[in-house]
């Protein structure tokens, strides 16, 4: 997919960590963690240069950077910060999944020959 619609689904991300301690009951340290990884994703969503004609601070290799970064360290907070919490433990095995499945297949540099990548 394109930068461009990276950034769409970036927000949609961010919306959806906001309200998942709401949606899923998460209390304590699993609420608090999940606000503010969703606080962050929010920053490092506005703050990406995701080729829309806006001027932003991070260029988008360095957001795949940090994406694939945070993608495997809440996989490993799954087993080690939420390994005693099943609700945590669950959610942060499939969002982390989920993260590494939309790195994998981002085109950040936006130069695909496929036109589902031009979108």
């Amino acid at each position: 997919m394109s930068p461009k619609v990276h950034g769409i689904i970036d927000i949609l991300v961010v919306v959806f960590l906001l309200a998942s301690p709401l949606i899923f009951g998460f209390t304590g340290t699993l609420a608090v963690f999940t606000y503010a990884l969703g606080t962050a994703h929010l920053a490092l969503t506005i703050l990406t240069d995701f080729n829309m004609g806006l001027v932003k601070i991070i260029p988008v290799g360095i957001h795949e950077l940090v994406e694939f970064i945070v993608a495997v360290a809440v996989i490993v907070l799954a087993y080690t910060l939420f390994n005693n919490n099943a609700d945590g433990k669950l959610y942060y095995v499939i969002f982390g999944n989920c993260l590494l499945l939309t790195w994998l297949v981002t085109d950040y540099k936006g130069d695909s020959i496929h036109s589902l990548a031009k979108l």
